[in-house]
């Protein structure tokens, strides 16, 4: 049994991706690759995904796999040396509360877990850095890809212009229903709407759109930001979708390792 990953193309020395619906142990809703020990699988059954993912990715141990417990917040963790001196208890402290992830350290596997939100991954070619970013809609309101961006000049000099991303599987407009309160805090967080939603029943909202639109304005190049085209809600076959199977259910892991 080998864990199917989606591989994004990225340049010579690192390597992204996310991962699908297959080649686990997980059943039922969680079936098979759920990574994620935060959503109520089992956990005999996320130990042994993760070691099967490890070994697939060619990582020594499962140390050097970094998952943090998202909260829908800004927190930017940077995974250095410190970090990784850690005993496990006390990495699972600092894991806490986070959403974005950034590192330089070769192989490690830095990355964010989504089944319906958007996961980006940034990579400095330049300085051989990397971010791993979660952002639901109140990540992307309060410009979590923004910060990440910064945190990556603030760490390692990295500048926009030389920043390459890729948007991952996530919720398409077409199904991301959302209520009046929700496309007024787009609204008042300055997003363009027109550009952003649209009005069925209910506004929807382009959250992949909206991430892009981010990394443009924080000076990433047009050009350096691909976008996978999977909607999760429409391809719960292959992909983790919260809205279409309901909360108790796995997690895509999107993640990067430099080498």
């Amino acid at each position: 049994m080998k864990p199917q990953l989606f591989l994004y193309d990225t340049p010579d020395g690192v390597v992204a991706f996310s991962t699908t619906r297959h080649g686990g142990v997980s059943k039922g809703n969680y079936a098979s690759l759920n990574i994620n020990g935060y959503c109520g699988d089992a956990k005999e059954d996320v130990a042994e995904n993760r070691r099967l993912l490890c070994m697939s990715l060619n990582l020594s141990d499962e140390s050097r796999l970094v998952i943090p417990h998202q909260t829908h917040g800004t927190t930017v963790l940077t995974v250095d040396k410190t970090f990784l001196s850690l005993d496990e208890e006390q990495r699972q402290q600092r894991l806490e509360g986070i959403d974005a992830v950034i590192t330089n350290v070769p192989q490690i596997c830095i990355g964010v877990s989504t089944a319906d939100c958007i996961p980006i991954i940034i990579y400095d070619a330049v300085h051989h850095a990397a971010a791993a970013i979660h952002a639901g809609w109140r990540g992307t309101v309060a410009r979590i890809v923004k910060k990440a961006v910064a945190a990556l000049q603030a760490a390692y000099g990295s500048q926009p212009t030389e920043l390459q991303a890729w948007i991952g599987p996530g919720i398409s407009l077409r199904n991301f229903e959302v209520g009046q309160e929700v496309y007024d805090q787009f609204a008042e967080a300055g997003f363009q709407m027109e550009r952003i939603a649209m009005k069925y029943e209910k506004w929807h909202i382009d959250l992949p759109m909206c991430n892009r639109m981010q990394l443009e304005e924080a000076g990433v190049p047009l050009q350096s930001i691909r976008q996978m085209a999977v909607c999760t809600y429409d391809q719960t076959d292959d992909f983790f979708s919260a809205r279409r199977l309901g909360i108790n259910s796995g997690r895509i892991y999107t993640g990067v390792i430099l080498q």
